[in-house]
């Protein structure tokens, strides 16, 4: 047998340790990690608090609807998206929406509780007696109408009708009737899309027609 020596490594006692710059490094990165996740946490509770809030505003002050259909045309068409005010009392010309059958339908407001409201067979308006002047629509109709004319609008109610006359179905049509107070779900006042329409809804009101203008025509561009 060799009597070969085997000498054992020493085992090395120094321990390790980090430079004053490596600590520095990594305390640094510590501190950008937490505070990276001390913006992330208070940007996505901010997000939270806005979108809430954005909610509650759309759901009680300013409902935001979408058009569909073409009861409205020309003043607002299929697609058009709109923003509506929280009100229950509105006046002739504004333009209301309401929930009817689960649906909310889009009209404007002609006349009020107490009123008389005619419709002739060339789809002139007489409210009160009183020829109306609406220049928000293009083509006049007596449209799908099977109420009993002169018709007196109820008490606590609406008389609305669309501004396509000749496809709308409305107040002239029992199957609609006037709109009550509880039905209401706002006023529109604002077309928002697409972008090239934004602007306020035409919401003039139906003038009468003077002397000099018996014609009862609608007024265009």
């Amino acid at each position: 047998m060799n009597d070969t020596m085997i000498q054992a490594q020493e085992p090395n006692n120094e321990t390790w340790l980090p430079s004053t710059e490596e600590l520095s490094e990594e305390l640094s990165r510590l501190k950008n990690r937490q505070r990276f996740h001390s913006v992330f946490r208070s940007t996505i509770f901010t997000l939270v608090v806005v979108a809430s809030i954005a909610v509650l505003i759309a759901t009680l002050w300013m409902p935001v609807l979408r058009i569909y259909g073409v009861s409205m045309s020309p003043t607002l068409k299929d697609g058009n998206i709109v923003v509506s005010v929280k009100e229950s009392k509105f006046k002739p010309g504004e333009v209301v929406a309401f929930y009817y059958n689960n649906k909310i339908l889009v009209k404007r407001a002609v006349a009020e509780a107490g009123d008389w409201v005619d419709i002739d067979d060339a789809g002139n308006v007489y409210v009160n007696n009183v020829l109306l002047k609406e220049p928000y629509i293009t083509e006049k109709a007596l449209g799908d109408c099977n109420i009993e004319l002169p018709y007196q609008v109820p008490e606590g109610r609406i008389f609305v009708m669309g501004d396509n006359r000749a496809v709308s179905i409305d107040s002239r049509n029992t199957a609609v009737g006037c709109v009550a107070e509880e039905q209401i779900v706002g006023k529109l006042k604002y077309k928002v899309w697409p972008i090239n329409i934004f602007g306020p809804i035409d919401t003039n009101a139906p003038t009468v027609v003077t002397d000099g203008d018996t014609s009862g025509e609608p007024e265009t561009n």
